[in-house]
Parts: structure tokens; C-alpha cells; sequence
């Protein structure tokens, strides 16, 4: 019967405690925050020091809520610092706006793909930023009166180390904590490569490929125990070295733009075989040659698989500056569509450039020649191939109309010249201002200039 007294005694007790943390757990959130009005007068009517308790169980809802300013109320009443208040007040607020930003905000960081920043997501981010900390500031003074920024010595923003940007919808919503963490091991990490770096430079050393990949390795490690899988993709998309060269790789094709679903699944595919690329160093040993080799191989087949066949072609011309170029040509004249014609003109243009300048019964002025014609060729056929008419062939000048000569015979005079060709006798003599008209004599050649009065295609009598 003992054991059934003490059972019964015992369940008694759960019960009661059971219902003391339901009647807690709902009490207004001015009776949680601390001490009710009513303690905290017979705490001063005894002199002992008051002590005010934060909430255990904070909320970010709590601080847009009709509750949060009865808090503070409560704070007031029971004698709270006013300092006090405004440094808990501040830091709640705060750490909602900054759970918002890393949540509301697309940040080019948040972009991972993109081997350069998209200027609209940037002034979006930028936008959205002022907005939020116009909320901030007006949430503040709402709670805490105009003059709350006056009051703020502890929340002022203080210089620190910048760290990475932890934002988006994998990385946003970590808890603090975990943020701090991650922090702290990109810290631990970049230290400890830091500190590698600078021994091998003061012992006149080269940096090692492979030391270096295992202290990559080691920050992946650390990663690992902190996040999820999905979680650490996420991190690695935006900060590992293997993605940093991606992106690289890619920005060098200029117009490849793989979209997010392309970057991922080409890293996912990649980033095993890199790992181990890495970790293979630059060795000249036989078996690390081969080794690397089969990697290699493994590694662009893994590209081809993951972009599919399509793009894979196009991932592999624009390794081509022949066709980069085509494809800048092609965009810039309106017509992407032309660019495998444009890289057909280049190719074509560059074997005869080849020709040419291999060609050693040339001189060197008819080797210039030679280049400059196929350059006025290539500019044509690109002319043509981007949809455009080609100029017209400059005209020739009019040549000038023959010379007119007249033999002077017996009895001409000035006056029956200018007749016969229809000329000024003033024109006549400044053809001929050798001659004397006053004075021709028979045999006498004269130079007939045109008739100003007749078109040169016009015939002259």
C-alpha cells in the first residue's frame, strides 16, 4: 500500500506543477517580463535592490505587438534604468530588423551563379535596405520617444571585422548562434591560411597546392558539424574556392549565363573530382600524371552530363575568342541568330590571314596589301551576314572633257572663234595666255576651254 500512497502523492505534485506553467505560460507579457507592478512596490517599500527579468522565451512577433509596450510600461513602473530599457528595447528591435534583412533581402551574394553582380538586384537590395531601416528607426521612436537615439551607448554600430553576408532562404533564418559559429570558423579559416602563407614566404617557399587544399578541407570539415547538407551546399556556393573558380570559368566565356539549376548541377558535378584534382598537386610523378588525366577527363565528361548536349556545345565554342567574338559582333548588330555565321567568316578570315602571312614570295608592302583587302573582305561578308546592305561603290570623279584646239586659219579673228565654239573671247585668251589674240596669225594653235554655258556631257559644236 506504501507504494501506491507515494505514487498517488507523487502524481499530485505533477499535476500542480503541470498547472503552475500553464498558468505562466499565459500570463500578459507584462507579468512575464518581470516583476508585477504591485512586487515592485513592496520591493521598494524594503529597500532591496530590484532585479528585472528578461523574457526567456522571445518572440520577434512580440516586438510589433500591442504587448511589447505595456512591457516597457512595466519596466517604468517597477524602476527600471532608463538606460536599461532603452538597451533592451534597442537590441530586440535590432535583432528583428536584422533577421528581416537577412530574410527579405535578395542579395548578389544570394546569386552564387553569376560571375558578375546584377545592377538591378543590387539597387533592389539597396532599396529594400533603406526601407527597412526607415521601419527600424520609426519602430524605435513608436516605443522609445524621439530622443532614443541620444540614449543609445550600447547598440551604436561599432567597427568590427566584416564578416560573410548570411542572408537568403537557407543561411537567413539560421539561428544567431549558428551564424556566430559560421563566422567564426571563416575567421579560424582564413587565419590559419594566412598564417600558412606567411611561413612559406619567410622560408622563401612557394605556397603548396596540396597543404592548401587540406586546410580547405579542414574548413569543409568544420562546416559539416554545423549545418545541413543543403545548408552547407548553400554556404559552399557562395564561398568555397571550387565555386569562386566556376564562377570564374564562366565569366572568362563572357556570353555562357548559366542560370542557377546549370551553376548547381555543374558544381555538384565537379566538386568531388576538383577536390581530388587539388589534393594531386602539380607532382610529376608518373601515376599522379595519370591519375590527373583520368580526372580530367572524368571532370569535363561530368560538365557535358550536367549542361547537356546543347549547351555543352555552345559551353565549348565559347572557349573559342574566334567565337566570342562572332557572338559580340552578332549581339552588337542586333542579330544574335548570325553569330555561327559570323564564327564561319572568322575562321575562313583567319586561315587567310594564316596564308598570307606564311606566304614567302610576298614583300612586305604586298603582304600589307594583301591583309588589308582580306580585312575590307571579312568587313563585307559580316556586312551581309548581319542582314545589312552593303554601302554603294564611291563614285568616280567626271573626268575632265578633252582639250578643244583650234588651228588658226586666214581670217579668223577672235571674234568668229568665240562664235564657232560658243566661248567668251575672254575665256579663249585665258586658255591661251601665251597668244596674242589681237595678234594670231595663220597656224596659230589655241586651247578652247569648255562652254561654262553647256553641261560637260553636252556636245559642243
Amino acid at each position: 500500500m506504501r507504494w501506491r500512497t507515494f505514487a498517488l502523492a507523487l502524481l499530485g505534485v505533477n499535476i500542480a506543477l503541470a498547472a503552475v506553467w500553464v498558468i505562466t505560460a499565459h500570463r500578459p507579457a507584462g507579468s512575464r517580463a518581470g516583476v508585477s507592478p504591485g512586487q515592485g512596490e513592496a520591493g521598494a517599500e524594503s529597500g532591496k535592490p530590484r532585479m528585472v527579468l528578461r523574457r526567456q522565451f522571445f518572440s520577434w512577433r512580440e516586438v510589433e505587438s500591442a504587448d511589447y509596450p505595456t512591457y516597457i510600461a512595466n519596466l517604468r513602473d517597477i524602476g527600471c534604468p532608463e538606460q536599461t530599457i532603452r538597451d533592451i528595447i534597442i537590441a530586440d528591435v535590432n535583432a528583428l530588423y536584422s533577421r528581416k534583412r537577412a530574410t527579405e533581402l535578395v542579395t548578389p551574394e544570394q546569386q552564387w551563379w553569376r560571375s558578375e553582380a546584377d545592377p538591378e538586384v543590387v539597387q533592389a537590395a539597396a532599396q529594400k535596405a533603406r526601407v527597412l531601416e526607415e521601419e527600424r528607426r520609426g519602430l524605435l521612436t513608436r516605443l522609445l520617444g524621439t530622443n532614443w537615439e541620444a540614449g543609445d551607448l550600447v547598440n551604436l554600430p561599432r567597427p568590427s571585422r566584416p564578416g560573410l553576408v548570411l542572408d537568403g532562404p537557407l543561411l537567413g533564418g539560421l539561428p544567431p548562434e549558428t551564424k556566430q559559429t559560421l563566422q567564426d570558423i571563416s575567421a579560424r579559416a582564413e587565419e590559419r591560411m594566412q598564417t600558412y602563407l606567411d611561413a612559406q614566404r619567410r622560408d622563401g617557399k612557394n605556397p603548396d597546392p596540396v597543404e592548401m587544399a587540406k586546410l580547405r578541407q579542414q574548413t569543409r570539415n568544420e562546416l559539416a558539424r554545423v549545418l545541413t547538407p543543403q545548408q552547407a551546399e548553400e554556404f559552399l556556393l557562395r564561398y568555397s574556392q571550387n565555386a569562386t573558380e566556376l564562377r570564374a570559368q564562366f565569366g572568362q566565356l563572357r556570353f555562357f549565363n548559366p542560370s542557377a539549376e546549370e551553376f548547381r548541377g555543374v558544381f555538384r558535378a565537379i566538386d568531388g573530382l576538383d577536390q581530388q584534382l587539388q589534393l594531386l598537386g602539380d607532382s610529376n610523378n608518373p601515376d599522379a600524371a595519370r591519375q590527373r588525366k583520368t580526372l580530367e577527363e572524368q571532370r569535363e565528361n561530368a560538365i557535358k552530363v550536367a549542361l547537356g548536349a546543347k549547351r555543352y556545345e555552345e559551353y565549348q565554342l565559347l572557349q573559342d575568342p574566334l567565337y566570342r567574338d562572332a557572338v559580340a559582333k552578332a549581339e552588337e548588330a542586333g542579330t544574335p541568330e548570325a553569330a555561327r555565321t559570323f564564327y564561319a567568316i572568322n575562321l575562313a578570315a583567319a586561315a587567310e590571314q594564316e596564308r598570307i602571312r606564311a606566304d614567302a614570295t610576298l614583300s612586305e608592302q604586298q603582304r600589307a596589301v594583301e591583309l588589308k583587302r582580306l580585312e575590307l573582305e571579312q568587313l563585307k561578308a559580316n556586312t551581309l551576314a548581319s542582314g545589312q546592305d552593303l554601302p554603294p561603290d564611291p563614285q568616280e570623279a567626271p573626268k575632265a572633257p578633252p582639250k578643244k584646239t583650234h588651228l588658226v586659219r586666214q581670217g579668223d579673228t577672235p571674234a568668229i572663234i568665240s562664235l564657232l565654239y560658243g566661248v567668251p573671247i575672254g575665256a579663249i585668251q585665258a586658255a591661251n595666255p601665251q597668244v596674242s589674240l589681237n595678234k594670231l596669225k595663220q597656224g596659230d594653235v589655241l586651247t578652247i576651254p569648255p562652254n561654262p554655258l553647256v553641261p560637260p556631257s553636252a556636245s559642243t559644236p
